[in-house]
């Protein structure tokens, strides 16, 4: 299975939709699965914008069409009535297969998510061409009680869509880095699973994103690491 990561730096605008659209007709024919970040088609710091910039389902008839020849993963921010998700979206077979609504929605320092967003009530394992998939936005996967939910669902492949700013600047490296590693391998382990980590790059309101998407094999491994601070554009054997 070739999966293409694409660490992607999302505009606070609409016209991510147009530049995800590009990229997988770029990589479509090379691909069994493009995985995009967090919000890629809406951008990070969206706050009252969501009410100009949030995505109807409707509205991504493209890449419904697009997942005829290629799988799709991306994040979007999306308006369901009066109210707002931040959401994974897998699109296969010209149609959305699945749909996670992040679950975490950080509420702390520099995020706001829980004031602009509605969270999710859960997470699923669904069958996919290449086995069974589990997605999970950012936060999601730092909770021990979500690690013990994948373990139970028995997913073949996780999906981490991420929009991680960097933190932790030291001698040493970066911190955040060094967790997110901690944890995707910890997770991969658990559940004997692969994992394919998608991080944004790119400045938004003095937030920068740091990248480093990876993947990390069933034993806990990572097999592929992209650079930090990049937009990068990797297919990756799994």
């Amino acid at each position: 299975m070739q999966v293409t990561l694409a660490q992607s730096a999302p505009k606070l605008n609409r016209s991510n939709l147009e530049d995800v659209i590009t990229l997988v007709k770029e990589h479509k024919d090379r691909s069994d699965l493009i995985v995009f970040p967090e919000l890629a088609l809406s951008g990070y710091m969206l706050q009252d914008k969501l009410h100009e910039d949030a995505w109807s389902l409707e509205e991504l008839d493209a890449l419904a069409t697009l997942s005829e020849d290629v799988d799709i993963a991306v994040g979007a921010a999306l308006r369901e009535g009066k109210l707002f998700r931040n959401a994974a979206l897998y699109f296969s077979g010209g149609k959305l297969l699945s749909k996670h609504i992040k679950v975490h929605l950080p509420n702390y320092g520099m995020f706001e998510e829980a004031r602009y967003f509605e969270d999710g009530n859960g997470f699923e394992a669904f069958e996919s061409a290449y086995g069974r998939v589990s997605m999970l936005v950012c936060e999601d996967i730092w909770h021990e009680s979500v690690h013990k939910e994948l373990i139970a669902l028995d997913p073949d492949i996780i999906l981490v869509l991420a929009a991680s700013p960097a933190r932790g600047f030291s001698d040493d490296g970066l911190a955040i880095e060094k967790k997110w590693y901690g944890i995707i391998k910890e997770v991969a382990k658990e559940c004997s699973a692969k994992l394919v980590f998608v991080n944004r790059v790119g400045f938004e309101d003095g937030l920068g994103f740091w990248g480093g998407s990876a993947v990390v094999n069933e034993f806990g491994e990572i097999v592929q690491k992209l650079a930090k601070f990049e937009k990068t554009v990797k297919s990756v054997e799994i």
